[in-house]
């Protein structure tokens, strides 16, 4: 097996009923006060329905904050995702086996929401001592990544290593304990709020998960 051998189909999909299914049970029990996007708290991805309020007192985890460079050069940090939905995603330039199709599956987004000024698309190299700022130019023209909020991160690998594993819970069949020396791999595509919490958990190498990330996007955009 590769490195990344990615998740059923099936488990996915299975996910997806299940999650569905809780959010109109729960929608219908407070009067559509709760939203029907979940939010996750711990590494195991428990998806808990709640309304606003119970929200802000329930749900502990952040994204952390991160200082990284973008393909241009510039700095990008969570300054820049202040106050916007986000989706994130673990990649490197090198990869020829799921990395194409998780990046298919992000032009999927990007496609509709490039031109949104309150989206932005985060690509995060998981081998950054290879991902410079030049190599990830020129990847992205390679692979025609022309939207403007498509970020591809480069910048210390401690850093992106732990915003991957403890903000993100990228992989979170391993919790904490992996070693961070480890190379890190995921096909996980990962929706964050405007208040950086986590929302959403996709397969990124499917069609199916990236059009319901997109109709789960346009949900969270209308959330105050």
């Amino acid at each position: 097996m590769g490195f990344w051998a990615p998740k059923t189909v099936g488990i996915f999909l299975r996910k997806s009923l299940v999650i569905s299914f809780l959010a109109t049970v729960m929608a219908c029990q407070n009067g559509d006060q709760v939203s029907s996007i979940p939010y996750y708290n711990s590494p195991d991805f428990s998806p808990h329905f709640l309304d606003k309020i119970e929200a802000k007192g329930r749900i502990k985890h952040h994204i952390d904050h991160f200082y990284l460079k973008d393909q241009h050069g510039k700095i990008f940090s969570q300054d820049n995702v202040k106050g916007k939905i986000h989706l994130a995603q673990f990649i490197f330039t090198r990869c020829g086996n799921i990395c194409p199709e998780m990046i298919s599956q992000m032009k999927i987004v990007a496609k509709k929401f490039s031109t949104n000024p309150e989206v932005e698309m985060l690509s995060y190299s998981v081998t950054p001592w290879i991902d410079d700022v030049p190599t990830l130019k020129k990847f992205a023209e390679e692979k025609k990544i022309e939207a403007p909020n498509w970020h591809l991160l480069t910048g210390s690998k401690s850093v992106i290593y732990n915003l991957a594993r403890k903000s993100y819970f990228a992989e979170e069949e391993l919790g904490y304990t992996k070693d961070s020396t480890e190379f890190l791999h995921t096909e996980h595509m990962i929706l964050v709020d405007r208040d950086g919490r986590i929302r959403g958990i996709y397969n990124g190498t499917l069609p199916l998960e990236a059009e319901q990330c997109v109709k789960d996007m346009e949900k969270l955009l209308t959330e105050n």
